[in-house]
């Protein structure tokens, strides 16, 4: 993952929570097929957005506690922040057409 960036539970009010703008976290597991599946298409949409939007990846397996937080039951979901709030939520394995629909909604 180069363009999306690892957080975690120890820095996500940091990365995430503070953070001005739209930031997207990808809750997901190594283990997830559809997480596999959607990652290359979330590491485009970090290119295209960069600059309007952060996207952000969280290992449910090792950050249990924020997973837990946000009632996330399964994986892959992406949770939409604007300016620190939860705006928005999409789950499991969407075109990249869809979820460049969602980016446009929230960056705009």
């Amino acid at each position: 993952m180069a363009n999306a960036i690892a957080v975690t539970d120890a820095d996500f009010e940091t990365q995430v929570e503070k953070h001005t703008g739209v930031v997207v976290v990808d809750f997901w597991a190594t283990w997830c097929g559809p997480c596999r599946m959607i990652a290359p298409i979330l590491e485009q949409l970090a290119v295209e957005y960069d600059g309007k939007v952060k996207v952000t990846k969280l290992d449910v397996d090792n950050n249990q506690k924020t997973g837990m937080r946000f009632n996330v039951r399964s994986i892959p979901t992406l949770l939409f922040f604007k300016d620190g709030k939860l705006v928005d939520q999409v789950i499991g394995a969407v075109p990249k057409a869809a979820l460049a629909a969602k980016f446009d909604q929230h960056a705009a």
